[in-house]
């Protein structure tokens, strides 16, 4: 099984205590800060933009998981200043040309996550297996935290990797994001999730000070015994 990682969706960070949250999260290691890029199109809501992403840069080397939620996001990766060592997701419901996306997402050398909303049948990852890392799987419809996780996405994470398996694709990785709790998270890596957003359900839940123990505690939920 793969070593499990968290990646902290920085939609839920108070932006009043963002640089001691970051100092946090350096000294705990965390894996990746999840960045939610909305466009009020592609999902209703708007999100975090190329300024809040260049300002992270300057505050931390921790790598950024960057998820699309944009419409024909293949137009516009030049705006986000992309690393290698980044994970960026674009969704399958976002452009007519997915593997065209993926193509041009290959330029900037970063790990390239495909996600997929709750309704979205799994069959349609069948014909770019061969062009991504990982794939991000929404346990909730996109555009809003604190929502409650849709409960056939838990059956749906099982389904995905006997594809995987089928296909002979176990090295793709599986993200999982939204109403990622403790026991969500539990659950998930049991499955075979690797990748946990986590958000005001287990890491950013209660005050500052009690951060590094809401960590401890994903941290353990999602290790391997």
């Amino acid at each position: 099984m793969k070593k499990s990682k968290i990646s902290a969706s920085m939609m839920c960070a108070d932006l009043v205590h963002l640089k001691q949250t970051i100092t946090i999260f350096e000294s705990e290691k965390i894996d990746y800060l999840h960045i939610d890029v909305m466009d009020g199109e592609f999902v209703p809501n708007f999100g975090l933009g190329t300024d809040y992403i260049r300002g992270l840069r300057d505050l931390t080397d921790i790598p950024l998981d960057i998820h699309l939620m944009i419409t024909s996001p293949e137009y516009k990766y030049k705006w986000l200043g992309i690393k290698s060592s980044d994970m960026v997701s674009i969704h399958y419901e976002s452009t007519s040309q997915i593997q065209r996306a993926l193509d041009r997402l290959s330029e900037y050398g970063c790990k390239k996550f495909l996600a997929i909303n709750p309704a979205t049948p799994i069959y349609v990852l069948e014909e770019v297996l061969d062009y991504i890392d990982g794939i991000n799987l929404l346990m909730v419809n996109p555009g809003f935290a604190g929502q409650k996780i849709v409960p056939s996405t838990i059956k749906k994470a099982e389904r995905l990797v006997k594809f995987l398996r089928d296909c002979g694709k176990e090295d793709i990785e599986i993200e999982v994001d939204g109403n990622i709790t403790f026991e969500n998270a539990k659950i998930l890596r049991a499955v075979g999730a690797s990748v946990f957003v986590a958000g005001t359900s287990s890491i950013f839940k209660g005050k500052l000070e009690e951060y590094d123990n809401n960590i401890l505690k994903l941290r353990e939920n999602i290790s391997l015994r």
